[in-house]
């Protein structure tokens, strides 16, 4: 199947000798952010405008990943240096029932994307899942870890993932995890909505994972953006990048609220009862064990690191004050 993918990959980006030129960076380092509303690709916009980047912000109703023709066209007309693919469908039990949107946009998007950059000759930064592992293995999950998603979100994820590493070679791939930021549906800010409802939750306890601030996940790709821009070494590939410190989602609510409380945006914490997987049934199966280990990137990045989640649960408890 992989061999499939890359013929016909490389066929694609030969098709078109139009797009097969390479843009001289003049100026500021001009960057396509696509997803740009979510809240990684809000975070990227306005992280790179404050680092003097040119950004091109382009949400669904700019620009559709999943047509090969309005990208190709966007991209000529608008000539980034660099693509950062912040756009995902994440909705993991409607895509049970949505399959094939979720593949337009999790799968054929990437493709698109990469196959684009491959034409132009640049990069493509993009973001990736813990979901593309069953969760069913003991301790951390290393990249060389076999890939066996359970559900059509992690599939589809997983299949985007593939896309991009045949089409190009200068890319990163970010498997991330348990994302939440200033704007947009996580849980830290569903968390702190019931908190305000109720005064007794049920949260799953026996599913384990990494929180990481989306604000962190900007960071890091306009970091290596920044290094591309500057002539340096990028080490491209897949890797992990993540929150430190692995918690279930009984813990992390509970570490929620004690923020909340202490930030003055609950007035009194809720008590949190811990559920078990079974007593709380989705659409879709969730990792039970999606800890990812992040010492590939690291060694890949040591400028960069790994941030702490906790830093980043301040500033999104704070923006709700």
């Amino acid at each position: 199947m992989e061999s499939v993918i890359r013929n016909s990959l490389r066929a694609e980006v030969n098709d078109n000798l139009l797009m097969n030129r390479i843009f001289e960076v003049v100026g500021k380092m001009k960057i396509l952010v696509t997803g740009a509303k979510g809240q990684v690709g809000t975070e990227l916009c306005e992280q790179a405008s404050a680092r003097g980047f040119d950004v091109l912000a382009a949400g669904r109703q700019d620009l559709d990943i999943s047509d090969q023709n309005a990208v190709e066209n966007y991209v000529v007309e608008h000539r980034p240096q660099i693509i950062i693919n912040a756009a995902a469908y994440t909705a993991v039990d409607k895509a049970e029932e949505e399959v094939e949107l979720a593949e337009q946009i999790n799968a054929l998007g990437p493709k698109i994307l990469a196959v684009a950059a491959a034409k132009i000759n640049i990069p493509l930064l993009h973001i990736s899942t813990d979901y593309v592992y069953s969760g069913d293995k003991e301790g951390f999950y290393v990249e060389s870890d076999e890939t066996s998603a359970q559900g059509i979100y992690g599939k589809t994820k997983h299949q985007g993932e593939l896309y991009v590493r045949e089409a190009l070679e200068q890319y990163v791939t970010l498997r991330t995890s348990w994302v939440f930021g200033v704007t947009g549906n996580n849980f830290v800010r569903t968390m702190i909505r019931l908190a305000t409802q109720h005064s007794e939750l049920g949260v799953v306890a026996d599913q384990k994972g990494c929180p990481t601030f989306a604000g962190d996940i900007a960071r890091t790709l306009l970091t290596i953006a920044a290094d591309y821009n500057a002539g340096k070494n990028v080490s491209w590939g897949t890797y992990h990048y993540c929150g430190k410190e692995s918690v279930t989602w009984h813990e992390f609510a509970e570490t929620i609220f004690e923020v909340a409380l202490q930030k003055g945006v609950i007035d009194k914490k809720p008590k949190v009862n811990a559920l078990t997987t079974a007593e709380y049934p989705t659409a879709a199966k969730r990792p039970a064990n999606s800890v990812m280990n992040c010492d590939q990137f690291i060694a890949a990045f040591p400028a960069i690191g790994q941030a702490s989640w906790q830093s980043g649960l301040e500033k999104v408890v704070e923006s709700l004050s």
